[in-house]
């Protein structure tokens, strides 16, 4: 049995989570309390040293421990139906808008979080080190998640889905990404008309948890 960890207060295993619901995927949850500090702790860095979630255990036992790695697993585990795209130029437009609504949205959002936030003091970045918080990290951070709301937005001014006309991997990684920036007080407004009505149909497929 596939075994995924999880919080369900965080974006980074949402992404996961979302991923094995639309792929109707059985497996088993565990949940690692990050407000306490479970991941720091001894015995979940035996799982994944990294100290992040998500951490998935595959059938045959191996972990893997980011986004990437556990979107490729499951699409070759349960090729249905295809998150990652069929064609080679579906594939390579999904993964072109993956790359985009993570360095542009959930990058530039972790980096206003990370680096304004008391509770993220000396964890800017997430991992078993710590990093210092850089305020002008914060305002830039701030800057790119609105400029990337409105990219958004104006991209879907005439689609359903992010790439390639299917409701695909960048569709989950961008609802994370939308809903994550409230963090940083950012949320759709009048001004993303075509984004709220997106974020409307994805919440439609019954997934999204």
């Amino acid at each position: 049995m596939i075994t995924l960890y999880d919080c369900a207060t965080a974006p980074s295993p949402r992404r996961a989570r979302i991923l094995l619901a639309e792929k109707g995927a059985p497996h088993e949850t565990v949940q690692v309390d990050l407000r306490n500090g479970e991941q720091m702790g001894e015995a979940f860095r035996r799982i994944n040293p990294q100290c992040t979630v998500p951490a998935l255990v595959t059938e045959e036992g191996a972990v893997l421990t980011d986004n990437a790695a556990i979107a490729a697993y499951i699409e070759a585990r349960f090729p249905e139906p295809p998150l990652l795209g069929r064609s080679p130029l579906d594939k390579a437009e999904i993964a072109g808008w993956q790359w985009r609504v993570e360095f542009e949205g959930l990058l530039a959002i972790a980096e206003a979080f990370r680096n304004s936030s008391p509770a993220m003091v000396n964890r800017a970045l997430a991992g078993p080190l710590d990093y210092a918080q850089i305020p002008a990290l914060a305002e830039r951070g701030q800057a790119r998640v609105q400029a990337f709301f409105a990219m958004l937005n104006a991209h879907l001014a005439e689609r359903d889905f992010i790439a390639a006309g299917q409701f695909s991997i960048a569709d989950i990684t961008a609802v994370v990404a939308v809903d994550f920036a409230r963090v940083v007080k950012v949320k759709p407004g009048d001004e993303h008309p075509h984004l709220r009505r997106w974020r409307a149909a994805m919440e439609m497929r019954g997934t999204m948890a």
